[in-house]
C-alpha cells in the first residue's frame, strides 16, 4: 500500500512538473508527449485526449498524437473517428507499422476479416519481429472459428516472446476448441507458474482437467480459483459443470445455487440449474427456475425455449408450443428456435388428426 501511493505522489510530481514546462514553453511538442503519457498511465482518458488535441493545433502532422487520438477513440469504441485519426496519421507516415496495426484493430471490430488481415500484414511486412501483430491474427481467425490458422499464429507468437501471457491463454483456448486437451493444459500452466494468482487461468485448468476426467485434479484447482480474490460467480459454475460431469449432482445444486446468490439478476446459473434439473427429470423445479428468469429477464429467448422443453417432457405440448412461439418472437431469426418448434408442432398436428391428443375444453 505505502509502495502505491509513493508510486501515486511520484506520478503526481511528474504531471505538475509536466504542466509548468508546457506553461514555460507551450511550442515545445516533447512536453505535450510527456504529459500525455503521464496521464495514460493514470487512465486519465479525457485529460490524454485534451493535451493530444493541443498538440495537434500547433502540430497537426505529429504522427505520434494522431496515433494516441486514434487509439483513445478506439477505447471509446467510436470507431469510425479512430480510424480517420490513423489515416490521417498514415498520409504523413506510411512506413509506420503500428499505423496498420491499428488500422486492423478497427477492421477486426467491426468483424471485416479481409480488410483486418490485409492491415496485419501490411504491418509484418515493415515489423516482422513484433509479437502482438501475430497474436492479433491469431485472435481475427479465432474470433472466425478458424482455429487451426489461428494457433499456427501463436505459435509464431511464443516464438517471438515465449512468455507472452496474452498467447499462452489465448492458444490454450484455441487448442481447447481442437480438443487438443494435453496441450491447453500444458499452456494454461504455463501461465499459472507466471502468474500463480490467475483466477481465470485456474479455471480454465479445472475445466480442461474435467474434460481430461482427472476429477480430483479438476477439484483442487476449482478450490484454488475460489480462494483467490475477484468475483467466483464464474468458478462456481464451472466447478458445478465438473460435479455435474462426475455424477455428483447434490453438490452441483448447491454450487449453482451459490452463483445464483451471488448474482441474482444473471441468467446463467438459473437455467444451468434448470438444465440440470431436467436432465434428472426433476420438471416442476426446473420450470420455478425458468419462471424466475423471466421476472428480471422477459426478453430470455434461453429461458422461452428451455421451459417449452420442459413443458414438452411433462406432456403440455400446447405450452411447449406456446413458449417456443414465444422463443421465436424475441430471436425472429434463430433458425435453430423455428427448426424445434416445427418439429414440435408437426408432431401436434399429426397427433391432433390422429385423435391422440382431445380438444381443448
Amino acid at each position: 500500500m505505502e509502495n502505491t501511493d509513493n508510486k501515486k505522489q511520484d506520478l503526481n510530481k511528474k504531471i505538475e512538473e509536466a504542466i509548468l514546462a508546457m506553461a514555460k514553453d507551450p511550442q515545445n511538442i516533447a512536453n505535450y508527449h510527456t504529459l500525455s503519457k503521464l496521464y495514460l498511465e493514470i487512465q486519465d482518458y479525457d485529460k490524454v485526449m485534451s493535451v493530444l488535441e493541443s498538440l495537434l493545433t500547433i502540430s497537426p502532422n505529429d504522427v505520434e498524437a494522431l496515433i494516441g487520438m486514434g487509439t483513445m477513440w478506439f477505447y471509446e469504441r467510436d470507431f469510425r473517428k479512430s480510424l480517420s485519426y490513423y489515416n490521417k496519421a498514415l498520409e504523413i507516415n506510411p512506413k509506420n507499422y503500428l499505423i496498420y496495426y491499428n488500422i486492423g484493430n478497427v477492421f477486426a471490430e467491426w468483424k471485416n476479416f479481409s480488410k483486418a488481415l490485409f492491415y496485419y500484414n501490411r504491418a509484418i511486412d515493415l515489423c516482422s519481429s513484433n509479437p502482438e501483430i501475430y497474436n492479433a491474427i491469431a485472435l481475427l481467425y479465432q474470433d472466425f472459428e478458424e482455429y487451426v490458422e489461428s494457433r499456427a499464429y501463436y505459435e509464431k507468437a511464443l516464438s517471438l516472446d515465449p512468455e507472452n501471457i496474452t498467447a499462452l491463454v489465448d492458444m490454450g483456448n484455441v487448442c481447447f476448441k481442437l480438443f487438443d486437451y494435453p496441450k491447453a493444459l500444458e499452456l494454461y500452466k504455463k501461465v499459472f507458474a507466471l502468474n500463480p494468482d490467475n483466477k481465470i487461468v485456474a479455471i480454465c485448468i479445472g475445466n480442461t482437467l474435467t474434460l481430461m476426467r482427472e476429477r480430483e485434479k479438476a477439484y483442487n484447482y476449482f478450490e484454488k480459483a475460489l480462494q483467490m480474490e475477484g468475483d467466483n460467480y464464474k468458478a462456481y459454475i464451472c466447478y458445478s459443470i465438473a460435479l455435474s460431469e462426475f455424477r455428483e449432482y447434490d453438490i452441483a445444486i448447491e454450487m449453482y445455487k451459490r452463483a445464483i446468490a451471488l448474482e441474482p439478476k444473471t441468467e446463467n446459473a438459473y437455467l444451468l440449474l434448470a438444465n440440470l434439473y431436467t436432465n434428472l427429470n426433476r420438471l416442476d423445479e426446473a420450470m420455478a427456475l425458468y419462471k424466475d428468469v423471466l421476472k428480471f429477464s422477459p426478453n430470455s429467448a434461453q429461458a422461452y425455449m428451455f421451459m417449452g422443453t420442459c413443458h414438452y417432457l411433462k406432456g403440455e405440448i400446447e405450452k411447449a408450443i406456446a413458449a417456443y412461439r414465444a422463443a421465436i418472437k424475441v430471436e425472429p431469426d434463430n433458425d435453430e428456435h423455428k427448426l424445434v418448434y416445427i418439429q414440435v408442432l408437426d408432431e401436434y398436428i399429426d397427433k391432433k388428426r390422429n385423435g391422440e391428443i382431445e380438444e381443448s375444453a
